[in-house]
């Protein structure tokens, strides 16, 4: 008797746990969240066009950025702007990027742009800015003997 006491209590605690979880969950483990996060890796950054040694095209202007929201957060990193630059290319099709530069805003400068959404919501910004190239890639050739 004992052991079907045990048996109903388990059945009955199984039964609550999965009656109240919703069958919506969401989380980050989603095909298309993993190919937008390793996108960037996808997008190989020339130093200038004259680097890229294959037929290219030119696909268009790609930016990214990166805000400090509040004055106690970390401070803007190049590296998330242009990581964020090489996202948007990759979403352009593009799988290369030269880099025209980089700019720093500080909150006094973020101030003078009321106008912009970004700059009312940063204490500052960094914003990188870049040419996307869709580059042909040459087939490698095997040669077995």
């Amino acid at each position: 008797m004992k052991k079907q006491g045990y048996y109903l209590l388990f059945t009955l605690i199984l039964l609550i746990f999965t009656s109240s979880c919703s069958s919506d969950i969401s989380t980050n483990l989603d095909k298309d969240n993993f190919q937008k996060y390793f996108s960037a890796a996808t997008v190989k950054i020339y130093q200038r066009e004259q680097d890229i040694l294959t037929r290219h095209q030119f696909i268009g202007l790609a930016e990214g950025q990166d805000c400090q929201e509040k004055a106690y957060h970390a401070k803007p990193s190049k590296i998330n702007a242009r990581t964020q630059a090489r996202q948007h290319a990759f979403e352009k099709q593009a799988n290369g990027i030269v880099f025209t530069g980089c700019a720093e805003l500080s909150s006094e400068q973020l101030a003078q742009l009321s106008q912009s959404s970004d700059a009312q919501q940063c204490h500052a910004l960094i914003i990188c800015y870049g040419k996307a190239y869709f580059i042909e890639v040459e087939a490698s050739t095997d040669n077995e003997e």
